[in-house]
């Protein structure tokens, strides 16, 4: 690969590397935060304002879906 494309395609490589893995940790986080939210009690969901079904569908979702 000739020296200038290698510099103008690292740039592009590590900019989608560093976007796939921010997609990746926030899929991971969501994901985890649905599941907790999935096992609180009803007074717990009382206090964060949350009716029990409004809780399930959240939890529901898939880890992708914002």
């Amino acid at each position: 690969m000739p020296q200038t494309m290698l510099h103008t395609a690292l740039p592009h490589r590590t900019s989608l590397l560093a976007r796939l893995v921010r997609a990746l940790n926030e899929a991971r986080s969501r994901r985890r935060e649905r599941l907790s939210l999935a096992r609180l009690d009803p007074h717990l969901l009382r206090d964060i304002g949350l009716a029990r079904d409004e809780a399930a569908t959240e939890a529901a979702k898939p880890f992708w879906q914002p």
